[in-house]
């Protein structure tokens, strides 16, 4: 059988009955949008997080922006990131008519370089988007730091980093705000689509929450203009039965890192590396190959062995950012990464004699 990067049929097969009871007590429940559930869920969130206030989306992507229009951002802004990401983080900055400004990232550990934000800070500047990778944190304090001393905003993409720490700190609690998803392969992953937007401001909370539903407060009357991005009642069921099985599975991810670690050492590939500030929840297992990556995934493929790349292009080379005036060049770390990264199959359900037929197959064909 083929083993793939990302599978959830076995925790299906192990919650089934759980999963199947809860959609049935929202379906008899009477309120399929906006209930309890969501309530409920949104919570439990903010605890695990150790945050004030939570706000329950329709997705990932429209976290980020609800997040940072609750933080103020506008049109004409600009937001400061970086170009190895998905296209969401930079679509949603877009989609407020705000500017993404890119900086670097690190040769060790694929995040944002955070010495080089200062120097792309302009007045226009109002956020900062650090995406914590892989399910690895960015080093927030300084970023913080630079956000006080020039009067700016910090929203969390935590969309890959479910559960990873930074100093004991829960991913998407240390600023102004965070954005998370629930896209099914996330650590913590609806049967469907999600988001929710995070934070210790009681007014960002009170906006995003007013934003997600057309703007309004009262119904039927709008204070502003707003979305429409509810978090259904039946993922948040789902994603509710979930969350307290998480630290159970980041623990069975960092298990198979480990492996992964042992298994493939002096293999000519570059192994992910864990920073001494956090706790590395492994999201995916991304290794590199400097000169055949895409020989080696064919090789892999052929053999029943599929892996995958997050992201073959960064943002900028994209004929949709062509516009931000970007060039090939300007960010030469996140480009030779992209020549060379790859992702093995990593899900708490992976079994360990399939993670030993990666480590050999894998070894054969590099």
């Amino acid at each position: 059988m083929p083993i793939n990067v990302w599978d959830y049929l076995r925790e299906y097969d192990e919650l089934r009955e759980e999963i199947l009871a809860a959609v049935d007590r929202v379906f008899r429940s009477g309120r399929l949008v906006l209930g309890q559930e969501g309530i409920r869920f949104e919570r439990e969130m903010a605890a695990y997080l150790g945050v004030a206030g939570s706000v329950g989306v329709n997705s990932g992507t429209d976290a980020i922006y609800i997040a940072l229009a609750s933080l103020g951002v506008k049109a004409g802004d600009e937001v400061i990131t970086v170009p190895n990401t998905a296209v969401p983080t930079v679509s949603a900055i877009r989609t407020l008519g705000a500017r993404p400004v890119f900086v670097d990232v690190r040769e060790d550990d694929f995040l944002m370089d955070v010495a080089q934000v200062e120097a792309a800070i302009t007045p226009r500047t109002r956020a900062i988007v650090p995406v914590h990778l892989y399910g690895q944190c960015v080093d927030l304090d300084p970023l913080m730091a630079i956000a006080e001393r020039h009067g700016l905003k910090v929203m969390e993409d935590c969309a890959q980093s479910q559960g990873a720490l930074y100093k004991n700190h829960q991913s998407g609690s240390v600023g102004h705000a965070s954005a998370f998803s629930f896209y099914p392969t996330k650590v913590l992953g609806a049967y469907g689509d999600g988001g929710m937007v995070l934070s210790n401001d009681e007014a960002a909370i009170k906006l995003a929450r007013s934003l997600r539903f057309y703007g309004m407060e009262t119904q039927y009357y709008s204070e502003r203009h707003g979305y429409n991005s509810r978090l259904d009642e039946v993922q948040a069921a789902i994603l509710s039965l979930k969350l307290p099985r998480i630290e159970g599975w980041i623990e069975r991810r960092r298990e198979i890192a480990a492996r992964y670690n042992r298994g493939l050492a002096g293999s000519g590939l570059v192994l992910p590396r864990e920073n001494a500030h956090s706790r590395h929840s492994y999201y995916v297992y991304v290794v590199e190959h400097p000169t055949d990556r895409d020989g080696v995934l064919e090789r892999l493929a052929k053999r029943d062995i599929n892996c995958n790349v997050s992201y073959r292009w960064p943002i900028h080379t994209m004929r949709g950012s062509a516009d931000l005036g970007y060039s090939e060049g300007q960010f030469p770390v996140a480009e030779r990464k992209a020549q060379r990264i790859f992702s093995l199959p990593m899900y708490p359900h992976l079994k360990e004699e399939e993670v030993d037929t990666v480590i050999e197959v894998l070894r054969d064909v590099v």
